[in-house]
């Protein structure tokens, strides 16, 4: 039997579905760290305003507490930014959509839906 080539043509539309994907997941983390970069800045200039005891000023937890929220979001949202990061790279070595586990293939939908897994389901699932 003699190849068309068509397999070839459907790998090649599969990894330019994955490398949109994943540039658009790329550019949505993008946006939600200049965003919270945004809002850790207001968050801070803000508290420049008000009186640095936090332990007898209710809204200086407040504050402080604010403050804390956005810096792990935005240490969320940096995490995520460096697997997309990973993702593409096994995207372009050939190791993209297999489980670094067991070592099959990871589902399509679950790739749309977390374009940056590692995973399969099954080995997440036990992981945690």
């Amino acid at each position: 039997m003699q190849d068309d080539g068509s397999a070839g043509a459907d790998a090649d539309a599969t990894a330019s579905r994955h490398r949109a994907r994943i540039a658009r997941e790329r550019a949505d983390t993008e946006r939600r760290i200049a965003a919270l970069t945004r809002r850790f800045s207001e968050t801070v200039e803000g508290s420049e305003f008000t009186t640095d005891d936090d332990e007898h000023d209710p809204e200086g937890s407040t504050i402080a507490f604010e403050r804390a929220q956005v810096s792990a979001l935005l240490d969320d949202a940096r995490r995520d930014l460096e697997d997309l990061s990973a993702a593409t790279q096994r995207l372009e070595n050939g190791r993209y959509g297999v489980c670094v586990r067991c070592g099959t293939p990871i589902t399509e939908a679950r790739l749309d839906a977390v374009p940056a897994a590692t995973m399969c389901i099954d080995c997440s699932a036990r992981r945690h």
